[in-house]
């Protein structure tokens, strides 16, 4: 990145980054009006109940989580949005799974196909690809939250599936239906997550080289900057050699 000073590459930066995170609290706040829909009692609505994980994992503002809850709720929002997954291949084979939340069908269909389109991969039929995922919920700790034992003990416990432990980090897996608990349970433990949300987690991973590791990557980040897709998961791993090349 290039600029006059470093000043402007500061404030560049910062207005890159609260765009983007703009942007992922609209996507929430979407989550939260349609799970509200059916009851704005977490206790009772499990799908609000995850919705609101994802919104305090990313720190949105407890006024802006509310008044998504009361929109949904009361009905206020009237747009009616649909579910719906796109799958497909990148360059060098690897699946994708596109979650999407919209209020036009045709609209995101058409978007998404053309992201696909402009970065070397092909939307397929439904069907193809997901049987090579299962979904589940993944909350995501930071190394210093605690040592591997102290949270894989509170995890176990708390009734997730896995923990994974490395010098980067905590990625505890549960399922769909448990994710909302074992959310709050270590979060009344080790305080608010990274990350918390559902995804696809592939059965199998694919590697690539670096100029497929590049495209692909371009293609994920332009997936996720539509407003209709909620998450891009894949079966995509990139080799440490492809990593230290690409700078990530």
């Amino acid at each position: 990145m290039s600029g006059h000073s470093k000043f402007k590459n500061i404030m560049h930066r910062k207005g890159a980054q609260d765009a983007k995170r703009a942007k992922m609290f609209t996507k929430i706040g979407r989550e939260l009006v349609v799970a509200a829909r059916n009851g704005d009692d977490p206790v009772f609505n499990p799908a609000l109940r995850a919705a609101v994980a994802l919104a305090k994992a990313a720190n949105m503002p407890k006024d802006r989580i509310d008044r998504a809850i009361r929109r949904g709720a009361g009905g206020e929002d009237g747009t009616v949005y649909e579910e719906i997954s796109y799958e497909g291949y990148g360059p060098g084979g690897v699946a994708l799974i596109v979650d999407a939340l919209t209020d036009n069908r045709n609209r995101t269909a058409a978007e998404v196909r053309s992201t696909f389109g402009k970065h070397g991969g092909a939307l397929a039929e439904s069907g193809s690809v997901a049987f090579q995922f299962s979904k589940v919920g993944v909350i995501s700790y930071p190394a210093a939250a605690a040592d591997s034992d102290t949270m894989f003990e509170a995890a176990l416990e708390a009734g997730a599936q896995d923990v994974e432990s490395s010098a980067s980090g905590h990625e505890i897996t549960t399922a769909v239906e448990d994710f909302a608990a074992v959310s709050e349970a270590l979060e009344a433990k080790f305080g608010a997550p990274e990350s918390a949300g559902l995804t696809w987690q592939p059965h199998n991973t694919v590697e690539v080289d670096e100029e497929k590791a590049r495209n692909l990557i371009n293609l994920i980040d332009a997936l996720e900057d539509s407003d209709d897709v909620r998450s891009v998961a894949s079966n995509l791993e990139i080799p440490d050699d492809v990593m230290e090349k690409l700078g990530a």
